[in-house]
């Protein structure tokens, strides 16, 4: 079974959480079963180097706006694009599969935006979402939907 890479980007320590206790439960699943898969995770962050990204990955990415709704009225990210453009160092958006985003389901459409911008941007799928910190219901949804990706992405592959 191929692992689970998963690049990310962490504002207020709710993504951070979320990987957290994901790769704690993907531990957990492959301790009881040793052909589902383990997380690598890897935060990105204003200090990080860019790499060259050689295998698949998830992104997670949280939604952060400063004007704009979004829709009619335009939209500005902050904060989380430093991950936007790591995905787009080099070729580094042929190896993202999938994205999943986080927010705060208050701000209505503007809910997990950057996520799907990001799809749209670099052609990979919005895979799902989660809000603020995520639910344990969240991570095993999360955790079955991207070792369901991942089984097919290697099969693909095959």
């Amino acid at each position: 079974m191929t692992n689970i890479n998963a690049l990310y980007i962490s504002i207020e320590g709710n993504t951070r959480s979320f990987i957290n206790r994901l790769t704690a439960y993907a531990s957990q699943q492959h301790a009881i079963d040793d052909s589902l898969p383990l997380i690598n995770a890897k935060e990105i962050s204003e200090q990080s180097d860019f790499d060259d990204e050689r295998d698949p990955f998830f992104a997670f990415v949280p939604t952060y706006l400063d004007g704009g709704n979004g829709i009619d009225s335009g939209v500005k990210e902050l904060m989380t694009n430093v991950l936007g453009e790591y995905i787009a160092y080099h070729n580094n958006a042929r190896q993202c599969i999938g994205v999943i985003g986080s927010g705060n389901r208050n701000f209505n459409e503007q809910y997990c935006l950057t996520a799907k911008r990001y799809a749209h941007q670099f052609r990979a799928p919005f895979l799902a979402d989660y809000e603020l910190r995520g639910t344990s219901r969240d991570i095993e949804q999360i955790y079955d939907l991207l070792t369901k990706q991942v089984n097919e992405s290697a099969s693909k592959e095959a």
